[in-house]
């Protein structure tokens, strides 16, 4: 930064620590964001520095958790917490403040809730109490102290010590307006965490629910696994993969698209019930229902069907929601969405052209209507697509946004299906089964296809569409079929999209609400 720039940072105050936050004053500046509360925040830090206080000291040791306190003296009338007599510390962020000369009362937030505390100069001594009337709402600080009801009836802290933990150096946003810029709440979670309790209660709410499907998982049997992030053929999916490269090997590797190839390498060596929760990784468009990094659940079951995993899916699904929103049944944008074991509909894929997409039969087997169908609907149909893929499109258009109510719709095309068993009565059609609710895809599952000769015509098939310019085609993947060569038991699996299980059971309308930190591109500048 150039002389004249750094002349134009006056703080207005005479330290010898002043030269302490330079770097910090020119990033302000360099970044136009330079402002009076961001001096003044500095020049605070100064004062401390200045009366031999540290900014940030780690000697503080808390002694509770405010929800585990105010539960402690739950019941307990203003007689009866004086009796208490029991001093306690805690620690966390100051989130509120209100001076009042004398005496000073501000809310203290910690992970688990937050609490008023009171600050009065008899107390503390008129030094300490000027120190602290220095503190920003944003600011860390510990506390200790025994506990009154104020007139008001609020539970509060009377603070016999209190110290500076951690100097906020920027203000947080103001109280009743909060995060209001959707991407500012994204970009900078930590901040949207501090300031916005739903965000927080979101997060907790997808613990539990990873939390339930493994519980779930694990009392049926299943043992959780892990398999490769990297790996040299990516599989499991129709999907373009990001590419990256190993330098002391060598070689090209890909980032996961999904789990599966690898999962049913287990089956292969004797494993019967195996799952994984896994980030996958698919370089495809960014919407409210898309992240190119996500949570996936995939399970695989020997000597399973396709009708088993729904049988399966329904219990499973009623018991992660009844753990971790207390219901079986969920408002998600104003619909009541009924998971409970029973209520879901099973419907063939065709049927479902018919009965929910207003088509005839001669409409969707019929190449050129269907192709003329979903041309006039706004979308593509590639020269040599085949009729399968085509009578998908025609399902994306027509069924899938009025599935709002769990359904499970099954025999969909083998043209669409490299990986699943054939309908021992249709070849065309494979036993497989998509899961929708609130019109959208929730889950994929199918019986595993373990014939390797077949499996090796299938991916013969998907790597023509490949060189064809189908970026999402399948790769030959010869080690897989090498692995069914030696014998897969008969098995089904499912993949479950844990992020979507997760904006159902929050209510959020996009999938950036319940990933912390989701893709965005970079900040200007």
């Amino acid at each position: 930064m150039s002389g004249d720039k750094k002349k134009k940072i006056k703080l207005g105050v005479k330290s010898e620590h002043v030269g302490r936050f330079e770097p910090m004053l020119e990033a302000f500046l360099e970044n136009n964001e330079l402002n009076e509360v961001l001096k003044t925040r500095v020049a605070k830090a100064c004062s401390f520095l200045d009366a031999g206080l540290e900014l940030y000291p780690n000697d503080f040791r808390k002694s509770i958790d405010v929800a585990d306190l105010v539960k402690k003296v739950e019941g307990m009338d203003a007689e009866a917490l004086e009796a208490l007599d029991e001093s306690f510390s805690l620690a966390g962020r100051i989130v509120s403040w209100r001076s009042f000369g004398k005496v000073t009362f501000f809310h203290l937030k910690d992970a688990t809730d937050q609490i008023q505390v009171f600050l009065a100069r008899d107390d503390l001594g008129s030094e300490r109490y000027q120190t602290c009337k220095k503190f920003d709402v944003g600011d860390i600080v510990g506390v200790e102290g025994g506990l009154f009801y104020t007139k008001t009836g609020e539970l509060t802290l009377r603070a016999e010590k209190v110290e500076l933990l951690t100097k906020s150096m920027r203000p947080l946003p103001e109280k009743y307006h909060g995060l209001k810029d959707v991407e500012t709440r994204y970009r900078q979670r930590y901040l949207d965490l501090i300031v916005t309790p739903r965000t927080k209660q979101i997060f907790e709410i997808r613990n539990k629910v990873v939390r339930a499907l493994r519980n779930f998982l694990d009392n049926e049997g299943f043992v959780e696994v892990e398999t490769p992030m990297m790996q040299p053929i990516p599989g499991g999916a129709t999907a373009k993969p990001f590419v990256t490269y190993h330098n002391a090997l060598d070689m090209r590797l890909y980032l996961r698209i999904a789990p599966e190839l690898y999962l049913k390498r287990l089956l292969v060596g004797g494993f019967e019930k195996v799952y994984e929760i896994n980030r996958n990784f698919r370089n495809e468009g960014i919407s409210t229902r898309h992240n190119p990094e996500f949570t996936m659940l995939e399970f695989y079951w020997a000597y399973a069907t396709y009708i088993d995993l729904m049988d399966l899916t329904e219990r499973m699904f009623s018991q992660v929601a009844e753990t971790a929103v207390g219901s079986a049944k969920v408002e998600y944008q104003g619909e009541i969405i009924d998971l409970s074991p029973g209520a879901w509909t099973r419907m063939a894929f065709h049927e479902s052209l018919e009965k929910i997409g207003g088509l005839a039969r001669e409409d969707y087997e019929d190449y050129d209507k269907a192709a003329a169908i979903v041309k006039a609907r706004g979308e593509k149909v590639v020269d040599g697509e085949k009729l399968g893929k085509v009578q998908a499109k025609l399902f994306d258009l027509l069924v899938e946004p009025n599935l709002i109510q769990p359904h499970f719709i099954y025999h969909y095309p083998t043209d669409i299906s490299p990986l699943s068993r054939r309908n021992s009565e249709n070849p065309d059609i494979t036993d497989r089964f998509e899961m929708f609710i609130c019109g959208r895809e929730m889950s994929n599952a199918f019986s595993e296809l373990n014939d390797p000769v077949d499996q090796r015509l299938r991916f013969l098939e998907q790597v023509k569409e490949k060189e064809a310019g189908d970026e999402e085609a399948h790769f030959m993947d010869e080690d897989y079929v090498r692995a069914l060569e030696y014998g897969m038991p008969p098995a089904a699996g499912q993949g479950v999209g844990v992020d979507r299980l997760v904006m159902l059971l929050t209510d959020s309308p996009s999938i950036r609400e319940v990933i912390l930190f989701p893709l965005l591109r970079p900040e200007a500048g």
